[in-house]
């Protein structure tokens, strides 16, 4: 493994060394710890992101978030910060590469059960066979508002109709298609 991949670079951040705002927030200065925390952050995302799987990846920066807040008393200011954030970072890799390993693996059953969408299909086409016996207008403000979730003012918007005639034209539309269901024991 290349040494850039283990070493943060910092030399592109604008902003202060890392291990002098550690050095400041050993010192008690909270500002300089929250500074740091937030800079190292994409930094560990990045680092895990190459390493592990996507899922993982904020779990292991908020767990190496932690693992940094716990022995930030090991951090000594004479040393550069950087390789100590590295080292820390790989073993939690490590460690997570292991439990990776652990963890129970469960083989498929050739035979998956599938849910039967037959009444969804059967439902959602034959709807669609009774918006096709309504006037296109109201149609089509019924299938924006009460299919797709527009609002009363989006639907008129996109059909060209007033907010008024959109509420008319649902109303009647609905009282239509009660009134074919009523009438017909088989539509389509």
């Amino acid at each position: 493994m290349r040494q850039v991949d283990l070493v943060p670079d910092t030399r592109a951040n604008s902003s202060p060394d890392w291990g002098a705002l550690m050095a400041a927030a050993q010192g008690g200065d909270a500002s300089a710890y929250r500074r740091l925390l937030g800079q190292i952050q994409p930094w560990l995302r990045r680092y895990y992101a190459r390493r592990l799987p996507p899922s993982m990846v904020d779990d292991a920066v908020q767990d190496l978030m932690l693992v940094v807040h716990e022995k930030r008393h090991t951090y000594d200011p004479a040393r550069p910060f950087e390789p100590w954030l590295a080292a820390i970072a790989r073993y939690k890799w490590i460690d997570r590469l292991r439990a990776m390993k652990a963890a129970p693996t469960h083989t498929l059953d050739e035979d998956i059960a599938v849910a039967d969408h037959e009444a969804s299909v059967t439902s959602a086409y034959m709807l669609e066979k009774l918006l096709d016996l309504l006037k296109p207008p109201q149609a089509l403000v019924i299938r924006l508002v009460k299919l797709q979730g527009f609002s009363i003012e989006e639907a008129a918007s996109r059909s060209g109709q007033t907010a008024s005639l959109v509420k008319v034209n649902i109303h009647r539309g609905l009282s239509r298609l009660g009134a074919l269901v009523r009438s017909r024991s088989d539509v389509g």
